[in-house]
């Protein structure tokens, strides 16, 4: 039995959830997500409790029952609390500015990256002098979220030798000694 498929999922106060033709429905403050869910999966709506049921014992219906109670779980606590990710930009001359939705990147090329986002992800650019520059980036949609975040990363990888590009806030770099090192 999948230990993730079988835990309910508490329904906050503010939450409206609703099912309808295979499509489950979270409405909250700060937005509204859908969901499709495999006919073989049943998502039972009790209250403030939702709980999810699998229609066999199939290797692929046990991942399914996990991954929408995953997926139910994560839309619920977005359109309640929502998601944050920030970018550090690593490098000399790295910049990143933004006007409204387009984010402007100067990461090393002949030219500056513009980057459209999208309109359920919020944009803010921090600048100070002597901080690398830090993208922050916030939205009610986990997946939409990191999609973005990870296309921005795409732009320019952290390399492993002087740990340059960019990078999530926190995240480690491994880093290689060079060719002093042989």
């Amino acid at each position: 039995m999948s230990r993730v498929g079988k835990a309910p999922i508490e329904i906050p106060e503010g939450v409206q959830v609703s099912q309808a033709d295979g499509q489950v429905t979270v409405k909250g403050k700060l937005g509204e997500l859908s969901q499709w869910i495999d006919p073989a999966i049943k998502v039972n709506i009790e209250g403030s409790t939702i709980t999810l049921e699998r229609a066999s014992e199939s290797k692929d219906h046990r991942a399914k029952h996990g991954l929408y109670r995953a997926l139910i779980a994560n839309m619920i606590e977005g359109v309640s609390n929502g998601y944050k990710k920030e970018l550090e930009l690593v490098g000399v001359g790295y910049r990143a500015t933004n006007q409204g939705q387009k984010l402007d990147l100067a990461l090393g090329y002949s030219h500056n990256i513009i980057f459209e986002i999208p309109a359920e992800v919020n944009l803010e650019t921090v600048a100070e002098k002597g901080k690398n520059p830090i993208v922050k980036l916030s939205s009610h949609d986990k997946q939409l979220l990191g999609t973005v975040a990870a296309k921005i990363r795409s732009l320019r990888k952290p390399e492993p030798y002087k740990g340059k590009g960019v990078r999530f806030v926190g995240e480690y770099i491994r880093r290689k000694a060079g060719k002093s090192a042989g």
